[in-house]
C-alpha cells in the first residue's frame, strides 16, 4: 500500500507538469507542488472513462465534479447524482468512478508544502473533510457549484499567467476552497469547541489517526490500548475515558476499536495480506482474537467480509 507519487500521477496522465516549482520574485524558490486540470480534458484523454486505482497518493486533491459518478474512500462510498465538491487526503485511499462520459468540472492537486508559506494556524489534517471519519464529499446546489467553479476558473487562468507572485495568489485561492468546503460541512463539525475537554479530545483523535495507515505487514500499531493513549497524552486513563465519553459519547476503547475495525476492513478489501498478517499488524495476540473482535464489530468473520 505504498502511496502513489506525483511522478506516478503524471505518468498515468501522460501529460507534462505545467506547474512545477519555479523561481519567484526576490530570488526565492517555490516550495511544494500545485497543478489544476479540467475534468473534460481528463475524459477526452480516457474516452472509455478514467480507470483510477484505489490507492493513497502522496499529495492532496480537491475536485469539483458535475455528472453521475461514485467516490470511494477508505471503506466508504458516495454516489454523486448531480454535482459535488470532494477533498482527498494523502492519508486515505480513494478513487473516482464516473458512471457516464458526461462529466465536467475541475480538480487540483497540491502538496502540503505548497501551502506552508501562506498558512495561518490551520492544519489540513485537523479539518473534518481531510479526516478518515470526516465528510469529504459535499453535494452542492447550483449556487454553491457556481461559487466554487468561479474559484477554480481563477486558478486555471492564473496558473498560465506571467505574474511574478502568481503562486502566492494561487495559495490564496486554494485556501478559499479549503475554507469554503469547511463552511459547507455539517454544523457540528463547523463549530468546534475550544474547551480543555475538546482540546484533549482533539489531541486523542490526532494521535489515533497518526497510527494509520499501515503500509506493510511488518508495520505494527505503536499504541493499542486506552492506557497506551493516556500515558502518551500524560493523563490518567480514567480522566481520558471520562472526557471522551462526555465529548463523543464513546469510551476510549470504543473509539480505538472503531478505528482499528475501519483499518481492518480496508486491509481485507484492498490488500492481499493474510488474515494472520493483518491481525499481527493491528496488535492482536492471535488470529482467533482478531476474528472474534472483527465479528463483534461487523457481524462478519474476516473471511466472509473479504469474500
Amino acid at each position: 500500500m505504498k502511496p502513489n507519487s506525483l511522478e506516478d500521477f503524471y505518468a498515468k496522465l501522460r501529460a507534462p507538469t505545467e506547474a512545477t516549482p519555479r523561481p519567484a520574485a526576490g530570488g526565492q524558490h517555490e516550495v511544494g507542488h500545485f497543478n489544476i486540470f479540467r475534468v473534460e480534458d481528463l475524459m477526452r484523454t480516457y474516452p472509455n472513462r478514467p480507470q483510477m486505482s484505489f490507492d493513497r497518493r502522496e499529495f492532496y486533491k480537491m475536485s469539483l465534479i458535475r455528472g453521475r459518478s461514485r467516490v470511494e474512500y477508505a471503506d466508504q462510498a458516495v454516489e454523486v447524482e448531480r454535482q459535488a465538491l470532494w477533498f482527498a487526503s494523502s492519508r486515505v485511499p480513494y478513487r473516482w468512478l464516473p458512471h457516464t462520459l458526461e462529466q465536467s468540472g475541475y480538480f487540483c492537486i497540491f502538496t502540503e508544502e505548497f501551502l506552508l508559506p501562506g498558512r495561518s494556524g490551520v492544519v489540513l489534517e485537523e479539518l473534518p473533510m481531510f479526516q478518515p471519519g470526516g465528510q469529504p464529499v459535499l453535494a452542492l446546489n447550483d449556487a454553491e457549484y457556481a461559487a466554487v467553479e468561479a474559484v477554480f476558473e481563477k486558478m486555471a487562468r492564473e496558473i498560465t499567467s506571467t505574474y511574478a507572485y502568481k503562486y502566492d495568489l494561487l495559495r490564496t485561492y486554494l485556501w478559499e476552497l479549503v475554507h469554503g468546503g469547511q463552511k459547507l460541512q455539517p454544523a457540528p463539525a463547523a463549530a468546534p469547541n475550544h474547551s480543555a475537554a475538546a482540546r484533549l479530545t482533539s489531541l486523542f483523535g490526532e494521535l489515533l489517526e497518526r497510527q494509520f495507515p499501515l503500509a506493510a505487514p511488518q508495520q505494527q500499531l505503536r499504541l493499542r490500548t486506552a492506557k497506551d493513549y493516556a500515558d502518551h497524552l500524560a493523563v490518567h486513563v480514567n480522566h481520558l475515558n471520562r472526557v471522551l465519553k462526555e465529548t463523543t459519547g464513546h469510551t476510549t476503547t470504543e473509539l480505538i476499536g472503531g478505528r482499528v475495525t475501519q483499518e481492518a476492513r480496508m486491509l481485507l478489501k484492498q490488500t492481499t495480506w493474510t488474515v494472520s498478517e493483518i491481525a499481527d499488524s493491528l496488535g492482536f495476540t492471535d488470529v482467533a482474537h482478531f476474528c472474534n473482535f472483527f465479528k463483534r464489530q461487523t457481524s462478519l468473520t474476516p473471511g466472509d467480509f473479504r469474500s
